[in-house]
């Protein structure tokens, strides 16, 4: 099987000016579809050329002959053309793609953007695609990915983060990574003059979260089976049902403690195993879970994701008529501490 092209890999080339004929680019993450698409869009061309040589297709409103017609034009005073295919998923005859990229134009780049899903990767546009140019997935990031893209978003503004400020981001915002940029921007912007480090009380203030009511603090509570320390976070959030929405604490727990499950059964209990097990981007990022592994037994912890669960079956309304969020909540953490 073929190595997995990489964002960065891409990236890298476009920077170098080194194109190839065709870019599929699909997945379940628009993010990284976006950056590389819009990339080429603004920088292969000069406004100039763009005149005569960007073409802007959407996949509903067009098919593959109109397309493959315009990728083998040739550009007007200009080394290359792009033409982009926005909505790519929304084509028909889809494989009739094949007679381009057998024979691709080397004076076209040709961008397919195809969002929310992916080829199948037995059929035989895959491989013509492969060979022909450049075929990207972009997935899903997990939770635990998030606090490292965080990091390099940021790294790329030469700004800093905190590793609470960076948890308390990927919890309030989560996978949605367009979004997260957006975020990550609105701070960059508030940042005071010359600062160049984000910290929890610069979130706190400019995006609302409270740096010590969260669900990452009451799941560092919870993993130092602080009693005191969850149940005034469980109160307060019980005061703000608006900025702590049940669902939201029920999978940061759910992830954790799932998470906390998988790492019983590494076979190296390091800090660098458990890492390797859960897919985390580095060591540190596993003290969590040796602490939790310290603090409860493997029984326990499956019983905590089946409360976990049933908390949020009764959230919904099954079998249970009329017990509030907040006392759902308080039950759920008072059997996962006892």
């Amino acid at each position: 099987m073929a190595k997995e092209t990489t964002y960065e890999e891409i990236a890298r080339n476009l920077k170098n000016k080194i194109y190839s004929p065709v870019y599929f680019l699909m997945g379940e993450e628009d993010y990284y579809i976006d950056r590389i698409s819009d990339y080429i869009m603004d920088t292969v061309l000069t406004e100039t050329e763009k005149e005569f040589n960007l073409t802007l297709l959407y996949g509903s409103d067009t098919d593959i002959v109109s397309i493959i017609n315009a990728a083998r034009r040739y550009p007007m005073m200009s080394k290359y053309q792009v033409v982009i295919v926005r909505e790519a998923q929304n084509l028909k005859n889809l494989d009739e793609l094949i007679h381009y990229l057998q024979k691709p134009m080397t004076s076209t780049i040709l961008v397919m953007c195809y969002k929310h899903g992916t080829l199948d990767r037995r059929k035989k546009i895959t491989a013509e695609l492969e060979k022909a140019g450049v075929l990207f997935e972009s997935k899903k990031l997990k939770d635990t990915q998030l606090p490292g893209f965080i990091s390099s978003y940021l790294k790329r503004k030469q700004v800093e983060i905190e590793p609470k400020a960076s948890e308390m981001m990927a919890e309030f915002v989560g996978t949605d990574l367009n979004r997260m940029a957006g975020e990550l921007e609105k701070l960059i912007i508030t940042l005071p003059a010359g600062q160049k480090r984000i910290t929890a009380e610069q979130i706190e203030r400019n995006i609302g979260i409270s740096k010590d009511y969260n669900n990452f603090e009451l799941r560092n509570a919870l993993i130092e089976k602080d009693v005191f320390k969850a149940n005034q976070i469980v109160k307060y959030f019980e005061d703000n049902p608006k900025n702590n929405p049940l669902q939201v604490t029920l999978a940061v727990l759910f992830n954790f403690f799932s998470n906390l499950m998988l790492a019983y059964y590494a076979p190296d209990k390091s800090d660098q195993g458990i890492a390797s097990q859960l897919g985390l981007r580095s060591p540190w990022q596993a003290k969590d879970y040796m602490a939790g592994m310290r603090k409860y037994t493997g029984v326990k912890v499956m019983q905590i994701i089946g409360a976990i669960r049933t908390c949020d079956a009764k959230s919904k309304g099954i079998d249970n008529p009329s017990t509030p969020d907040g006392e759902l909540l308080r039950e759920l953490v008072y059997f996962i501490l006892h």
